[in-house]
């Protein structure tokens, strides 16, 4: 089960407030302002400041 749309659409980079999109193995959503990804576990968005990852270059 993927990511609905809608919760895609209200979620927000819990850092900068910012937009956040899916990445393309739909397994994270990316900051690119922060240059972080959020894991999804489970089809839950880990929106965790401490637990994001570096977005590689």
């Amino acid at each position: 089960m993927a990511i609905n749309q809608e919760l895609l659409d209200i979620l927000a980079c819990p850092q900068c407030k910012g937009e956040i999109h899916l990445n393309d193995a739909e397994d994270g959503l990316i900051c690119e302002a922060c240059r972080l990804v959020y894991e999804i576990r489970d089809d839950i968005p880990i929106m965790l400041i401490e637990e994001a990852k570096p977005l590689n270059p």
